[in-house]
This record gives structure tokens, sequence and C-alpha cells, in this order.
């Protein structure tokens, strides 16, 4: 489908025809949508009923972003559901910026515009540049719906031809995925990241959203870098400008716990203590793992895992505590054996430096009965192993 078809489909939604579709679909079910559609092209045109059905896909696919509240008064294009920040981390992100005295941002790269909007609601005015019309005319009618048009202007250019200097702030989302999925090379971004830096360079105060999986050595040395997890979940990192050059931060949400680099060396490798840290996601890109062997008074189990071992139990909100009862060879056997002996039916089962997939060996060990355990399959000391524990009361 061509841009203009594009564009005029989703202008008829915004008629009262449309805007009754969109509500009567709102709750239906995917299963059903054959059904769904046949009887409403009975009543309404086929292409419009096509263009409600594809909106209300998109908004059920992007509650999980933006909450069911906003999700259902917003619009979305595919890629925009895909390529959108999740809600919690633009709030977080928007919020950082109002606290370093930011008033006003140029959104390069806006998509559809949920970065604007957590940037509206923080109070700051946006200017949001797309160059696709379809995904302007979206963020457009995102912000008219959510109530913040009078904050948020939306452009359609090219964000190389935009003058950031009238604003307090540059915040540039490039685009990271292409016609064969997700693009890995910093340089392969859309605009490039070397732009992007130079962008950043030229304004008071900059946040660059880059891949999680960014080299450190990529990072300019003038930059903070920035890794988020929401529940757990790594989502994006983000370089800093204006803020501390050199600093490297793991932010957890949604407690919004910070863990800020301290320049330790890597910990010592040292034998399996009676509990076992399992560091959240964010700390581990962020290269934090020392700061929270050093919290936790322990060591690594293997200098090239990322789990920390202390004899006592020191709750971090950065790592997930484990309180080990066995210390194993890897052996299907023997755990099954031990399993069974102990009666455990609720196994949960991690892995960090083995190649065994958990669902290998939760279908080999057939757990069951009425107790509960975890298995961590690793390394220790180079030798493949498995941890045997639970959950440590008071831990995170």
């Amino acid at each position: 489908m061509g841009r203009v078809t594009d564009l005029a489909s989703f202008a008829s939604l915004h008629g009262p025809e449309g805007q009754t579709l969109l509500a009567a679909l709102r709750d239906h079910d995917p299963a059903q949508e054959l059904a769904v559609v046949s009887r409403l092209r009975r009543d309404h045109p086929a292409e419009l009923v096509t263009a409600a059905v594809g909106q209300a896909r998109l908004r059920q696919r992007a509650v999980a972003k933006f909450g069911a509240e906003d999700a259902y008064r917003m619009y979305f294009t595919p890629n925009g559901v895909e390529q959108s920040t999740r809600a919690s981390v633009g709030t977080h992100r928007a919020a950082r910026l109002r606290e370093l005295g930011v008033r006003s941002v140029a959104d390069l790269c806006s998509g559809v515009g949920g970065d604007a909007i957590a940037l509206a609601r923080a109070g700051i005015s946006v200017l949001a540049v797309d160059r696709d019309p379809l995904t302007a005319e979206v963020a457009r009618a995102n912000a008219e719906a959510l109530g913040l048009a009078e904050l948020i202007e939306v452009r359609c250019a090219d964000v190389t031809d935009i003058d950031t200097a009238p604003y307090d702030a540059v915040f540039v989302d490039p685009a990271r995925r292409g016609g064969r999925g997700r693009i890995f090379d910093p340089e392969a971004y859309s605009p490039p990241l070397s732009w992007a830096v130079e962008a950043a360079r030229k304004a008071p105060h900059a946040a660059l959203k880059v891949a999680p999986g960014i080299p450190h050595e990529a990072v300019p040395a003038e930059a903070e870098a920035e890794w988020i997890s929401d529940g757990g979940d790594v989502k994006e990192a983000v370089l800093w400008f204006g803020t501390e050059p050199g600093a490297r931060r793991a932010t957890l949400l949604p407690s919004g716990s910070a863990l800020t680099g301290r320049g330790l060396p890597d910990p010592a490798v040292r034998p399996v203590g009676r509990y076992l840290y399992e560091p959240d996601g964010a700390v581990i890109r962020a290269h934090l793992v020392a700061e929270v062997a050093e919290d936790v008074a322990g060591g690594l189990i293997d200098e090239t895992i990322a789990y920390v071992t202390a004899d006592a139990l020191l709750p971090t909100p950065y790592a997930a505590a484990y309180e080990i009862t066995d210390v194993l060879p890897f052996n299907l056997k023997k755990l099954k054996a031990l399993l069974r002996e102990r009666e455990v039916g609720t196994l949960t089962v991690k892995k960090r430096g083995s190649a065994v997939e958990p669902e290998e060996i939760r279908r080999k060990v057939k757990p069951k009965g009425p107790h509960a355990a975890t298995v961590l399959l690793t390394r220790v000391a180079g030798a493949p192993t498995m941890l045997i524990g639970r959950p440590a009361a008071g831990g995170r």
C-alpha cells in the first residue's frame, strides 16, 4: 500500500464512522477477526473496516508499552508499535531531562510520538520530527488525542535539516531496524550514530537512544551511558551529553534504583558460598557486576560468568538472591534423582554460560511433587555445574 493510500485510510478513521468502528473493536478477539470483519462489512465500507481492524490490532499490541488507557486512545503504525519507547522508560528519561532544567526538546526521529508524549507530560515543549508523512500524521493525532497538542509541534522533515539551536536539549532515536531485521552496527542506524553524536555535541544537553548491546568502546568519551531495564528486562541504552562524562549507570524500573560505576577491578573468583546473586541485565550490560560484588561482599563463581556468590545475605535492588543448597557437576540423572527424592514439582530453571535449554531440563527430569526448587545451570571455575536452591528470603 502506497503512502498516499495509507494517509487516506488513516484519515478515514477520524470521522464519526471510523471512531464508531474503533470503539466497537476495542475488545474484539483476534481469533474471531474473520467473522468480525465479515459482519462489519455489511454496514460499513470494506476499506474503512480494514483500516479500523488493523488499527485495533495495533492498539491491542501497544497496551504492553503504553497501558490500556493511552493505547486505546492513540494511533499506531506497525513499525511504531515495534520501535516506540515503553512509557515507563520515556517517563524516566523525561524526568531526568526536567531535572537538568530542560524546558524544550528537539525530538529527532520521533516515530509515533511516544517520547514526545512523555516529555510533554513532564511540562517540556517538544518539536517532534519524522521524515515519514504517515508516521508524522500519527504522531500529530496522538498529541491531539492525549490533549498535548499545545506542547508538541510535529514536523514532517529530514532530521538533518533541523536547526536545533533554539532548543535546550536534543533527543535522537535512530531507526535500528531495516528490511532484514535489527541493525547492530551503530553506523548503520538511520541516521548513523556518528551524526547523532555530532547533533548532541551542539546542544546544551542531549540523550541518544541506542541498542543495549552497544559496545562500550563505541560510547563517546564525553557521554554518560545508561542502561535501563524494566521489570528485569533490558529495554535500551541512552547516551547522555551534558551530564557526567564517562559515567556508566544501570537504572532499574519501576523502582528507579540507579547504580553508578565506581571504577572497580574485576571481582576475584571464589568457591560457591551459601548465596548466589544474579545481577539485573542492565547491571551486566553496564559492566557493573563488580559494584554488586563489592556491595554484597562477594566474588565471582567463574571469571566469565556474571553470577556473584557470597556467604551472607545482603539484599540489593540490583540482583536477585538465591540460597544454594547443592553444588553438583552437571548430570541430568543425578538431578532427576535428587528432585524425585525431594518431591520437587515446581521447578525453575535458569542458565548462564550453559548450552542446555531450560525446557529440555524440565522435559527430561519430569518434576513431580509438592515442593519447589530453582536450578541454575552454569560454570564454576570452568566446569559445567548445577546449583540447586531457592529464592532467598528477604532477597530482591
